[in-house]
């Protein structure tokens, strides 16, 4: 069992470390179904803090909030998937890539892109032709059409899509993918 160790700070040298510059912030790395979906979290975030409020509080709740704040999760979800495409963050196996010679895990890298671009393409035309079905639902609680939901997800597919054929376009270009060479991907907060 470790020990924790404890360094005595005093107030001054605490005081100084509010001296230094903050470091740098680079928004470029987002795009702008980053920033939407940063806008359905905070209106979900809203949704609970309304509904834990009316029902603990003032012990009225209002049933509305937490249909949107479910809806609000699913857009959350899946426009956060667009995200994890876009930087190649979703989970991935990679233990064969570590094994085999690299010509050999070169084709297994492209056909994960194509197979990729193949399910989100399908998965699109699935959820097209859902939204054709259900095009005259409408919610619950609020009288607003279900179909909101329903084309955020499809967006989010089609998103996902488009962003899986940039993400196989620049392992093209560059010749090798994260599955291939992982340690290529890592950003400086995680070292």
């Amino acid at each position: 069992m470790s020990q924790e160790t404890h360094t005595q700070v005093t107030p001054e040298e605490l005081a100084q470390t509010f001296d230094e510059a903050p470091p740098n912030v680079d928004l470029t790395v987002y795009s702008f179904e980053d920033w939407l979906t940063l806008g359905l979290f905070w209106i979900m975030t809203g949704c609970v803090f309304l509904q834990f409020f009316t029902r603990y509080v003032l012990n009225d709740s209002y049933a509305w909030t937490e249909e949107i704040a479910v809806n609000c999760l699913i857009g959350v979800v899946f426009l956060g998937s667009v995200m994890c495409v876009r930087m190649s963050r979703h989970i991935q196996v990679d233990v064969l890539y570590h094994y085999l010679p690299p010509h050999v895990t070169r084709v297994m890298s492209l056909l994960v892109d194509v197979l990729r671009i193949g399910f989100f393409a399908y998965t699109s035309w699935l959820m097209w032709r859902y939204l054709e079905l259900v095009a005259d639902e409408e919610m619950v609680t609020v009288a607003l059409p279900r179909s909101i939901v329903f084309y955020t997800v499809f967006a989010a597919f089609f998103l996902m899509l488009l962003r899986s054929i940039q993400v196989f376009i620049a392992n093209l270009r560059r010749g090798y993918s994260v599955l291939e060479r992982p340690e290529e991907f890592q950003t400086v907060e995680e070292l």
